[in-house]
């Protein structure tokens, strides 16, 4: 029995060069890639895209959308790791611990949008609490995040790592027009009635983020405190493999989050930390960009899809 056959289209990018260096030394898969005088081929990519068993897109979104139009084999199945689909109902969405069924979902698709990296974060904490009821859909949610650099891609590589390195400023705020195309992305798969804010940054570092969500306890039903929010992901994520829910033990005697604490890992860590005289509550999630951010989730959803391939 032949192994399956894997192309990443567009594997000079960050996500594509950690795809393919998690992937290169397996020996359960056969790696399909192009020369680099082919890589710009149009009929090449063509070629390889319907010759493989799965393509992961790690391509621009109109670039991803062209690369699907170009698919003429039916027995070809795909993983866009671009945002071209992220909110397509005829794709499905690859946070495989997002709900119940959802990994089962992932491994029998035909086509398999890659969260965002951001959404990862945010998703992962508003879904099962909006589930749940205990927060409302109508909630004002504001989401603030901090990305390890290479969430730019290449632009921001060379920015922190090129010739000019000693310029790159330590932190910027970007999105200010609030119109971040993430927010649709949370917005339909956290199950919220209105557009989130999100206020998302850049830090000196290469990979990582720290991304959390303030929440009023006044706003929420009567009753609903710190522990029942972290109750609730607990026990949704009970069990799950990539996502742990940090004791409230832990929580309560942490003094700082580190955005690079899982760099290298396809992991996530979600905490709740709360102060009761001011009924505050705030949501975190830390993870690497790269990791359950990108690449990580990438080839998570493709060892789903392998066992029905």
């Amino acid at each position: 029995m032949r192994s399956p056959v894997v192309f990443i289209d567009g594997d000079q990018g960050t996500t594509g060069l950690q795809i393919h260096q998690r992937l290169r030394n397996r020996t359960d898969l056969e790696l399909l890639t192009l020369a680099a005088d082919e890589r710009k081929d149009s009929r090449r990519r063509t070629e390889a895209i319907n010759a493989c068993d799965i393509a992961i897109l790690c391509l621009p979104d109109a670039a991803a959308r062209e690369a699907v139009e170009t698919i003429v084999n039916p027995a070809v199945r795909l993983i866009d790791a671009s945002s071209a689909h992220r909110t397509q109902p005829d794709w499905t969405y690859g946070f495989p611990e997002m709900t119940p069924g959802q990994a089962e979902r992932i491994a029998n698709a035909r086509r398999v949008t890659n969260p965002g990296c951001y959404p990862t974060g945010a998703i992962g904490l508003l879904h099962p609490l909006l589930q749940a009821g205990l927060i409302p859909d109508n909630y004002p949610i504001s989401i603030h995040a901090v990305s390890g650099y290479s969430g730019r891609g290449r632009a921001g590589v060379e920015e922190y790592e090129g010739p000019d390195a000693a310029n790159a400023p330590s932190y910027q705020v970007y999105g200010l027009e609030l119109a971040h195309k993430h927010a649709p992305e949370i917005q339909l798969h956290a199950g919220l009635a209105q557009r989130p804010i999100f206020m998302p940054a850049y830090g000196a570092f290469r990979q990582g983020i720290v991304l959390t969500v303030p929440l009023a306890l006044r706003l929420l039903a009567p009753g609903v405190d710190g522990a029942t929010l972290h109750a609730c992901l607990a026990r949704h994520y009970a069990g799950a493999t990539h996502v742990r829910v940090m004791p409230l033990e832990e929580s309560r005697v942490l003094k700082h989050l580190d955005p690079q604490v899982l760099n290298g890992t396809n992991d996530m860590c979600l905490s709740v930390f709360s102060n009761i005289e001011h009924e505050h509550v705030l949501l975190s999630a830390v993870f690497d960009n790269l990791g359950k951010g990108a690449s990580g989730a990438a080839v998570q959803n493709l060892n789903l899809m392998l066992m029905q391939q």
